[in-house]
């Protein structure tokens, strides 16, 4: 029984390790436990399941418009048919149906339920020479579609890009402000320390020293607080880049050890994604609209037939024996012309779905500019943002330097007893901000830069003012 049950588990496990090989080599690998931002964007564009999802619907449109243009083609159908059965036939009209099989011949002497081979062979060729624009207004639909399809593929690479582009700079700029306000505290530590040492030698009231502790409590507070919005950004890259296997390191010295020259040139509104994928949709409207034009137009088929029969039944009632019918007896040949006039009754519904498309072409009109709208007010947005970006870049050094330098004199007063410790605190406090809003300013720049690019649809730019040194 010991022996059954160890062969039972080692072919359980056989069986199932290379099920395990499989789903490891299905799954992606993981991003890299290092990045830049530009391997942080590169990496999410190569491997983020949207941008995946979007290239396969282009696939999928491409072969759409291939499909749309196979209808030029003709058609060649052909059959070969071999059966057993009865040869009974009455004269008499039918109507159109599915059910009862079609039987050709002379009505013969007399019924019999005895049976005979039967046998059909035939090849159909049918073109459309001219369709008055029916195809090619498919065509055109299908086109639209995929241009459609391209524009979406664009706009979601972009949103991807510019989602693991903000996570980045907002890990960028939650480290900066946790090195702030942990500088702070140091300063609130030496303080206190100082001012402890005054209170027991009975050099300054205890009130001093509750204030400092005070302060000091109230900067640990700042320092935990940082280091949550931290974890959260931290935790929010590890998402956007599909990481789960613990955190990503992010190398941004050598992106905020400067301020970026560069600037994002402007575009127009229409080249932006958003705005290709709005009048994509409404040249397919529009196309939709075309289709149903000429859907009740007539159709002209050139058709040509070749065909041939057997059978083991005879006109005098004689039935043949063994194989006779399985061979093809009689050959037939037939070509001509063929009109085929659309449903005149169709009309009310032809109509109600030509209002359907031009109410769906003037509502994608409307989206198309309600876009152009969105992405111009989005634009001069970023620019606004950018320049006060830098604005604020270039004026917080002095605002830290001239904050450095309060704080000296007020701890220097403090020191020489010519000043309270109120003047300090306020004078730290106001050092803190300096130092948090000098880390943030260069961080701003690089989102206002990015906010600029994905304004106008393009993140090569932004990528470009990266790589520079």
């Amino acid at each position: 029984m010991i022996r059954r049950r160890v062969s039972l588990m080692l072919v359980m496990s056989l069986a199932f390790v290379p099920a395990v090989a499989r789903a490891q080599a299905s799954s992606p690998s993981g991003p890299p436990q290092v990045l830049t931002l530009e391997q942080a964007i590169q990496y999410a564009t190569d491997h983020y399941p949207a941008i995946r999802a979007a290239l396969e619907q282009v696939n999928a449109s491409t072969a759409g418009v291939d499909v749309a243009r196979s209808a030029y083609l003709p058609r060649l159908d052909s059959l070969w048919q071999s059966n057993r059965g009865t040869a009974n036939n009455v004269f008499g009209q039918m109507l159109p149906q599915s059910v009862i099989p079609s039987l050709t011949g002379p009505v013969l002497p007399a019924a019999s339920a005895e049976s005979v081979w039967g046998s059909a062979a035939g090849a159909l060729f049918s073109w459309e020479p001219f369709d008055f624009g029916l195809r090619r207004s498919n065509v055109v639909s299908a086109e639209a579609a995929l241009t459609q399809a391209r524009a979406g593929e664009t706009l979601t690479r972009l949103d991807v890009q510019n989602a693991v582009a903000a996570a980045f700079l907002n890990v960028a700029a939650a480290q900066r402000a946790v090195v702030a306000t942990q500088a702070d505290l140091e300063r609130r530590n030496i303080l206190l320390q100082a001012v402890q040492t005054l209170v027991t030698n009975q050099l300054r009231p205890g009130a001093d020293q509750s204030r400092t502790e005070a302060e000091r409590a109230a900067s640990q507070t700042r320092v935990i607080q940082a280091q949550q919005s931290l974890a959260i950004a931290q935790a929010t890259l590890n998402r956007v880049l599909g990481s789960t296997r613990g955190g990503v390191t992010i190398m941004a010295d050598a992106l905020l050890s400067g301020l970026p020259a560069g600037d994002i040139t402007p575009a127009v509104s229409s080249a932006h994604p958003l705005a290709l994928a709005r009048q994509a949709s409404v040249d397919q409207a529009r196309a939709q609209e075309d289709v149903l034009a000429h859907t009740d137009l007539p159709r002209v088929l050139v058709q040509s037939s070749i065909f041939a029969r057997g059978s083991g039944a005879n006109p005098v009632g004689v039935y043949d024996g063994g194989r006779d019918g399985l061979g093809l007896q009689r050959a037939n040949w037939v070509a001509g012309v063929e009109v085929l006039f659309p449903n005149v009754f169709d009309f009310s519904s032809l109509r109600a779905r030509k209002a359907v498309a031009a109410a769906t072409s003037r509502a994608s009109s409307a989206l198309y500019d309600d876009a152009v709208l969105t992405v111009t007010s989005q634009q001069q947005s970023a620019a606004a943002i950018l320049k006060a970006s830098r604005d604020i870049a270039a004026n917080t050094p002095i605002q830290l330097t001239a904050a450095q330098q309060n704080e000296r004199q007020a701890r220097a007063r403090y020191d020489a007893g010519l000043a309270a410790i109120v003047e300090v605190a306020d004078a730290q406090s106001l050092l803190a901000q300096a130092e948090v809003q000098d880390q943030l300013a260069r961080v701003d720049v690089w989102r206002a830069l990015l906010a600029a690019a994905v304004a106008h649809g393009d993140l090569g730019p932004f990528l470009t003012i990266l790589r520079q040194p």
